[in-house]
């Protein structure tokens, strides 16, 4: 499994890198909307809230994407990585190669979800 988690740590840092540049773009998108009425119209104010709004959801869930990266890297550092947080058992390398992030087998995640 050491393989395997060298392997996921780098998919783990590649993801955390990605993500911070875009946050790092996206955060201008998500300042406040200047609302002179004498610079833009009614529907352009509109529009650039709606985008303002839509800008800071997606950094939003790029924030709780980067705390779950942390916590799979932390769970890496303390060789917790793979193990289900549920049943204690393997998780499927396919499904940590589908989404490095799990903390859960496809059986308790499917449990928790109904």
């Amino acid at each position: 499994m050491t393989a395997n988690l060298n392997k996921y740590k780098k998919i783990l840092l590649s993801l955390q890198r990605n993500l911070e540049s875009v946050l790092a773009t996206g955060e201008a998108a998500a300042e406040t909307v200047e609302l002179d009425q004498s610079r833009m119209g009614r529907l352009s104010r509109m529009d650039a809230m709606q985008q303002q709004e839509m800008s800071k959801a997606s950094n939003q869930r790029r924030q709780l994407k980067l705390q779950h990266i942390t916590a799979a890297l932390k769970r890496i550092e303390n060789n917790d990585y793979g193990y289900c947080h549920e049943c204690e058992e393997d998780i499927n390398p396919k499904r940590l190669e589908h989404s490095p992030t799990s903390k859960f087998c496809i059986d308790c995640a499917s449990a928790k979800e109904s």
